[in-house]
């Protein structure tokens, strides 16, 4: 006989902890049914990239985004699947899609309380090369009376009710923040659920990597170039900084969060505005490190802090551990006074 004490029969889904800590909140439950639909959308994508290859989901579906980048068949289909799993949850009003030029206004009888931005699938140009790629989402409450509207999703990230990150790499791992800490679940494949794995992430108060693409370093502005240079040739006699770079926003910012040190996305003469997206991007990404002890700048702000102008606005950003994101912005500041 197998030895049946090894099988967990207690388990900490994601949807029980997330229960979990709507009671504690006494919340009405609809936080809940919104994350777990998200958690569906998410199990049906990894599904579909880890048999991207077989079911012929690979190659350009033919369209462009509102960003400028060419649109996968993955993309499509993980768009559809948020969008259509969010909807029917009845838990939220607008949607803020990457792949979308303008915010989708749910539908009256479909409605709740919450605004979700997100990027169904993050790094997809990655796709047919199999490195890692994942969903970023944002979850906010409707502050206005009115009918909703585009205008609704432009908070803040200060007022974020809930944000996480799928990753889908050598497993599926969900890191989510409902404003308490941050929590990381990993898909059990055979159970179809999402585990507690790691409780109350807290990232390094100093790591030892940086992570940006320095293909761009024609290009960088001073301080980027000078914060480089200390981290290459250290004047303490301290050992250089390891660079790592995956071009995956997902794949590096979780890296940098479970091993500490910096990633860096900053504006350079070619993209002044920097190139990520704010709302479902580095709003939720801000938020989750902020979470776990670590910080988010632009260099000038925090990241959460901006007031957004537009759904798809792009922001320089600086995220990690927070003596590294520190001393990065003491050189932004000596440099733009």
């Amino acid at each position: 006989m197998s030895d049946r004490g090894a099988f967990d029969t207690n388990v900490v889904t994601l949807t029980r902890f997330v229960l979990e800590e709507g009671r504690k909140a006494q919340g009405t439950g609809e936080l809940t049914t919104l994350l777990n639909s998200i958690c569906t959308a998410v199990k049906a994508i990894s599904s579909a990239v880890r048999k991207a290859g077989i079911a012929n989901l690979y190659g350009i579906a033919g369209s462009t985004n509102v960003t400028g980048d060419q649109v996968k068949k993955l993309d499509v289909l993980s768009n559809d699947l948020v969008i259509n799993m969010i909807k029917s949850s009845f838990t939220s009003c607008v949607l803020v899609s990457e792949e979308d030029e303008k915010a989708i206004i749910v539908e009256p009888d479909k409605r709740g309380k919450y605004i979700v931005c997100f990027d169904p699938l993050d790094g997809s140009s990655n796709i047919d090369c199999l490195v890692s790629i994942g969903t970023i989402f944002a979850i906010y409450k409707k502050t206005t009376s009115g009918e909703p509207c585009e205008q609704d999703a432009l908070q803040p990230g200060r007022n974020i009710v809930a944000a996480g990150y799928a990753l889908y790499g050598s497993a599926t791992m969900m890191v989510i923040s409902t404003g308490q800490g941050v929590n990381g679940f990993m898909l059990d494949p055979a159970i179809g659920e999402f585990i507690l794995v790691d409780r109350d992430v807290k990232i390094k108060k100093k790591g030892k990597i940086y992570s940006l693409n320095e293909g761009y370093a024609q290009h960088f502005y001073p301080d980027v170039t000078e914060y480089l240079h200390k981290k290459k040739h250290p004047e303490d006699g301290s050992a250089p900084y390891g660079s790592r770079y995956i071009g995956s926003m997902v794949a590096d910012v979780h890296r940098t969060l479970v091993y500490g040190g910096i990633f860096l996305y900053p504006a350079n003469v070619k993209s002044p505005k920097g190139k990520l997206r704010l709302l479902y991007e580095c709003n939720p990404m801000a938020f989750i490190m902020e979470q776990a002890g670590g910080k988010a700048t632009t260099g000038s702000q925090n990241v959460l802090d901006i007031q957004p102008t537009n759904i798809h606005q792009r922001v320089p950003v600086v995220l990690g551990s927070p003596d590294d994101v520190q001393e990065y912005i003491s050189i932004y500041k000596k440099h733009n006074k």
